[in-house]
Parts: C-alpha cells; sequence; structure tokens
C-alpha cells in the first residue's frame, strides 16, 4: 500500500498553540476589555467582500489591490476578496445595513485578514488584526478618543514603554491639494534621479514617495517641502486640538511631518504607533482620519477615523501570560467509582469553577497524574465500607495542589469546603469516617 503523504501547513499561514497562543489570547482579551470601556459597540462582519469593496477603498494603484490581495471568481461569476483590512468592510456595513441612523458609531472588532505577502517575522499571508473606528463624527475628539484608547491599551499589555506614538496631519482637502502640487513640481525636477517606484507613484500616488525606503529617493524625499506651509486655518486647528486633547489626556507623541497616507480621502489625523523592537516590522498599531472613504463607496459625506494593529506583533512584545491551571482535579483510586468523579467535575463547573478528572491508567497512579496538572486542589473520591456508607454521599478527601503554592491542610480543607458548597451541599463526614474521606457531598 502506498504511504499516504500528510498535507504541510500552507506557506505564509500559523498554528498557534501553548505559548504563542496565550501571548495571542492576552492581547485579544485586553482589547475586548479596554474597548468596553470606551464603550465601543463589537461588530463581525465577512470574512469576504466583493472585490470592488477593496479596489474603490484601497486604490487601484496600491500594492494592496495590484500584488497582495486574494481574489477569486465565485460559482455564480462574482470577484470575491478575502478581507485584507476592516475598515473597507465596516464602511460598506455602515451603508448597506443602514448604520447611518445609529451615528455616531464606535465600532470594534478582530479577526483574520489575508495579504499575499513575502512571509517572514511577524508578517503572515494569513494574519490578526484588532480594529477600532469611529464614524459619523467630525470632531477632534473622536480622534483623541482612538488615540487614547490605543494608548491605554499598549499599557495594559505592557509595551508602552517601548513603544512612540508618531503623530501628523494631512490636512484639509484643500491642503492636501495645495501640498500635493507642491509635491508633484518638487519631485518632478528631481525625476531623473529617482527609483522606478517613485517615478511610478510620482504618476499616480505621488505623498507616496515621502516614505520610500530606497537609498536613491531619501535626499530627494528629505528635502521635498512640508505639509504646514499649506495648512489652512481650518486644518491647523483641528490638528491643535488632536494634540491638546493628547496632552489633557496624559499621552504623549512625537511630530512626523513625513507619515503619510496615499489615498485622497483621508484626511487630517496620520499616526502610528512605533517600536524598535521589531526590526523592520517597527509599526504595531496605525491609523488615521478616512473622511472621503464612505463617499468613495457611493455613500454621502460622512467622516470617519480609525486605526487597526497586527495581533501576532503585539504579541511579540509582551510576556507570556502563566498557564492557566484547573483550581480543581477530581480523581479516584477506584475504578467503581468513575461516574461519582465525573458527576463531581460536571457539578464544579457548573458552579463556575475549573475543573478535570483524572481517570486513565493505573489506578495507583492517578493521584501523582492529577498533581502534574498543578491545581490548587486535588479531589479523591473515596468509599466508605458498607457498614457506614451512606447512599448517594460521595466521600471527598481533599488534599492540596502543587499549584496551590504552600496551603496548608486546614487552608486546603476550607478552599475545598467552599468549592463544594458551592456546587452542591457539603457536610462533615462521621468520626469514624475522618481516616478515608473530609467531607460528604450530595448534588
Amino acid at each position: 500500500m502506498a504511504r499516504i503523504e500528510t498535507p504541510k501547513r500552507i506557506r505564509g499561514t500559523q498554528d498557534i498553540f501553548g505559548e504563542e497562543q496565550r501571548r495571542f489570547a492576552h492581547v485579544v482579551e485586553t482589547f475586548e476589555r479596554v474597548r468596553k470601556l470606551y464603550c465601543f459597540q463589537r461588530l463581525e462582519i465577512p470574512v469576504f467582500e466583493s472585490t470592488a469593496v477593496f479596489a474603490r477603498s484601497l486604490g487601484e494603484t496600491t500594492d494592496v489591490v495590484s500584488k497582495e490581495m486574494y481574489t477569486f471568481e465565485d460559482r455564480g461569476g462574482d470577484s470575491l476578496t478575502l478581507r485584507p483590512e476592516f475598515t473597507a468592510g465596516i464602511a460598506r456595513a455602515y451603508l448597506t445595513e443602514g448604520w447611518q441612523q445609529y451615528a455616531p458609531l464606535k465600532l470594534a472588532t478582530h479577526g483574520p485578514v489575508f495579504r499575499y505577502e513575502r512571509p517572514q517575522k511577524g508578517r503572515f499571508r494569513q494574519f490578526h488584526q484588532i480594529d477600532a473606528e469611529v464614524i459619523g463624527a467630525a470632531e477632534p475628539a473622536a480622534d483623541v478618543e482612538l488615540l487614547v484608547l490605543a494608548d491605554q491599551l499598549l499599557h495594559e499589555l505592557g509595551i508602552a514603554d517601548g513603544v512612540t506614538l508618531q503623530l501628523n496631519t494631512l490636512g484639509d482637502a484643500a491642503t492636501r491639494d495645495a501640498w500635493r502640487a507642491a509635491l508633484v513640481a518638487h519631485f518632478e525636477a528631481h525625476r531623473r534621479e529617482l527609483s522606478e517606484d517613485s517615478l511610478a507613484r510620482l504618476e499616480k500616488n505621488p505623498l507616496r514617495i515621502l516614505d520610500s525606503k530606497d537609498p536613491r529617493d531619501r535626499p530627494i524625499a528629505d528635502a521635498a517641502p512640508g505639509i504646514d506651509d499649506y495648512l489652512t486655518a481650518d486644518a491647523g486647528a483641528f490638528f491643535e486640538s488632536v494634540t491638546k486633547g493628547l496632552d489633557a489626556a496624559g499621552v504623549a507623541w512625537t511630530r512626523n511631518g513625513r507619515l503619510v497616507r496615499g489615498l485622497d480621502y483621508y484626511r487630517h489625523t496620520a499616526f502610528e504607533f512605533v517600536t524598535d523592537r521589531l526590526g523592520a516590522q517597527g509599526t504595531v498599531l496605525a491609523g488615521g482620519r478616512y473622511d472621503g472613504l464612505i463617499e468613495s463607496l457611493g455613500g454621502p459625506p460622512t467622516p470617519g477615523v480609525g486605526w487597526a494593529a497586527g495581533v501576532e506583533r503585539l504579541a511579540m512584545l509582551i510576556e507570556a501570560p502563566a498557564v492557566e491551571a484547573s483550581q480543581v482535579v477530581v480523581t479516584t483510586h477506584l475504578d467503581v467509582l468513575s461516574d461519582k468523579v465525573i458527576a463531581v467535575t460536571s457539578a464544579l463547573r457548573r458552579a463556575g469553577i475549573s475543573a478535570e478528572f483524572v481517570l486513565g491508567g493505573s489506578a495507583k497512579k492517578r493521584y501523582d497524574k492529577a498533581q502534574t496538572k498543578l491545581p490548587l486542589l486535588v479531589f479523591v473520591v473515596t468509599e466508605m465500607p458498607i457498614e457506614t456508607r451512606r447512599a448517594p454521599t460521595i466521600y471527598i478527601d481533599v488534599k492540596a495542589g502543587k499549584g496551590g503554592g504552600r496551603l496548608s491542610g486546614d487552608e486546603a480543607e476550607a478552599l475545598g469546603r467552599q468549592y463544594l458548597d458551592s456546587a452542591g451541599t457539603v457536610s462533615e463526614v462521621l468520626p469514624e469516617e475522618r481516616a478515608l474521606a473530609d467531607f460528604a457531598f450530595y448534588i
């Protein structure tokens, strides 16, 4: 018989388990807890959308659309794309589901996203993002709230000290048009010195030349005119309100005048939280204001601002949480009592106490196996001699577990009684039963 070859994991994907999974889960759980403090509502959107959703929102000429999207044709002939980010899908839902009636909306979500990129440290083809958006709020206070939320998230993850908030303004539409014209004139004057990629961007997306990594472009980009010379009074006042709000909230920031977003629907605030602990993949959270996005999808002019962060990148920066051990492991030395072990374990779980049981293997080794799970307590279900046995009593001997630190016998017994009291009815055993069990338990 031919050997069956096991399918391999697809390049750019990951199987998350153990310490890596605990880091991952801690990031998501912390995000969920913090977004509730800010009253952001959780939402779910499809993993795939009509390709037009991303082509319009991200721009046909961007690398994401032209090179990185997972696009396919379904059996009905429709072009569909696995989401490369969340914002476009959320904007589509805002329009098609009639969520305008609830504006302004504070929304949050997390889940997998997909981009066909070269896999490297912190970068995958299927990866995960946490995402926060405010749609329908034109005030600078919305930008401030999102930035303060992000800052608190990083603090609660324990990584804020190694991360810097870089902030810039892209101004309003008039600012952007004037600045863009000045940039095009500057880059045209140096056309012969630009890289091939920047020459292509000059025709379609000139702002992106500013963040080129090509050494041929850097001197030209560094000498380019800055946006501050073209800010309208309204745009300047908006940015000042954002920075004052951050100062009032105690959020540290630095100005990065070369931080840009290439698409025309971006307005005003652009920001990145950056670390030097991840090498080339230094940005851990990024976002900005996109007041023209919903209009590009066929909706009315609608303000919006948001950010996203890669869960995997954040997880690489945090300390691994400790393994969550069971509060109780239930076992027995007697096979005939296996059903009672299962009954006690089930009662504890219904009472909200984490518990598992050990039944397999040699009866005399079960207690040792239970202790390897590092519980707070071990409950050993025992049997009484026929002459003292009281049906349907379950007799339980309580032992301190190896995960309970240095619990004394009395402390372990007191905690065991507390757990059993919450799961059923417990009473002291008779004096003649004391040598075999601590408690008589009734479910």
